[in-house]
């Protein structure tokens, strides 16, 4: 009698702990937790194929694949690359920060998220190169960055989006 005694209060317990914990839980998933929960796994899903086919086109890359089909960067003058980096030149400010800008729009199109986490790919590794640099950037560098994260900001906000909120 003693142990259907012990084992009802075990039992018992065990409900009361399982119940208890249930409502916790419940309490802790509501829809925002859920969502950023989606979310966190969807970008973790996109940096894994990111790397895949870096990985891939690492090896296949080349100017030409950006729409440069200029002299081989290694013999260039110096006259020639001061050309290419200036205002008008191909590897200058504008034309740069809209290739970069347009790689997030033209892939995420209206879908904020998507616009989001391009945006946020951007200045990750913006700051790879940096930390990969050592030291500061050349100037061009932030003036690029800036502009095209900026053409990302303008496409958020025209679709109504909050460009400083952040998904916790």
């Amino acid at each position: 009698m003693k142990i259907d005694s012990a084992y009802t209060s075990v039992a018992s317990l065990s409900t009361t702990t399982s119940v208890s914990a249930n409502k916790a839980l419940e309490e802790k998933l509501d829809a925002k937790s859920i969502t950023n929960s989606y979310l966190a796994q969807y970008q973790l899903q996109v940096e894994e194929k990111s790397k895949e086919t870096f990985s891939f086109q690492a090896d296949t890359f080349t100017l030409a694949d950006i729409g440069y089909n200029g002299k081989p960067i290694a013999e260039l003058t110096q006259m020639e690359a001061k050309e290419l980096v200036s205002e008008d030149g191909f590897f200058g400010i504008e034309q740069t920060s809209q290739r970069i800008a347009d790689f997030v729009l033209n892939g995420a199109g209206d879908d904020v998220e998507k616009l989001r986490a391009g945006r946020e790919g951007i200045l990750r590794g913006f700051k790879e190169a940096e930390e990969i640099w050592g030291e500061t950037l050349p100037d061009i560098s932030y003036q690029t960055i800036n502009k095209a994260v900026s053409q990302i900001d303008e496409k958020l906000a025209s679709l109504g989006a909050n460009v400083l909120e952040v998904n916790a």
